[in-house]
């Protein structure tokens, strides 16, 4: 019973705690222990399927013949350059916000439209704070490309939530199922982080972004251990 406990579906959860109270003979008038169990059975499977959720997300490759994939291209333009309207759709202005060349659907290939997202979400919860990072992007010395790093930062999240590295963190932060919201909130502090992280350090150039960008993931990984920890930038 218990082993099956932690595979279970969200609509079977109240089943399998009347079943373990039985099996374990505990009161079913014990309503604190009825409460627990039953909020950790569903952050248990909630976790599964959140990361379900994401890994499909990531799967979606970004498609500019797809009119939503694009309008959410646009709005992220728009977010972290107000005062400067796009010339074209392919163009050498996407390289201000830090993508590669003239058409970003490229740089989507490895995170899909989890890339897009992510970077979307943040720019539009944390606006003010996102026009901030961009500008300090922009450093003469310390400089590095916004939404490669941002995209790159996609997928440490989606690799910490992958292995089981996200656990206690989502376990403290959420009271039941996970939802990816939570996930983008989690993305949104590595962003925040990354860039106070990276003009810390100092680095020569940007040719040293792996270096760094592994020192960080170490750092992240450290906290991530703390059975207390909660890693966000909401109060």
């Amino acid at each position: 019973v218990l082993r099956n406990a932690v595979h279970v579906e969200e609509a079977e959860v109240e089943k399998c705690v009347r079943d373990v109270m039985k099996e374990k003979k505990i009161e079913q008038k014990d309503t604190g222990f009825k409460t627990n169990l039953h909020i950790s059975l569903l952050q248990i499977s909630g976790y599964k399927k959140l990361y379900l959720n994401v890994e499909n997300l990531r799967k979606i490759p970004y498609d500019s013949e797809n009119e939503e994939h694009e309008e959410q291209l646009i709005e992220l333009w728009n977010l972290l350059m107000p005062q400067e309207s796009l010339k074209a759709r392919i163009s050498k202005q996407w390289c201000d916000i830090g993508f590669q060349g003239d058409d970003p659907k490229t740089d989507f290939r490895g995170m899909g439209l989890l890339g897009l997202v992510n970077l979307l979400y943040f720019s539009k919860h944390y606006t003010k704070e996102a026009r901030q990072i961009l500008s300090r992007s922009n450093h003469p010395k310390l400089g590095y490309s916004y939404a490669i790093v941002g995209i790159n930062l996609t997928e440490m999240a989606y690799s910490l939530l992958k292995n089981g590295a996200l656990k206690a963190h989502l376990y403290n932060m959420v009271s039941g199922l996970p939802q990816m919201e939570h996930f983008h909130q989690f993305y949104c502090y590595l962003v925040y982080e990354f860039d106070k992280f990276w003009f810390e350090e100092e680095p020569e150039s940007i040719m040293h972004f792996n270096q760094y960008r592994e020192k960080f993931h170490e750092k992240i990984k450290g906290l991530l251990l703390d059975c207390n920890v909660v890693l966000t930038l909401q109060d």
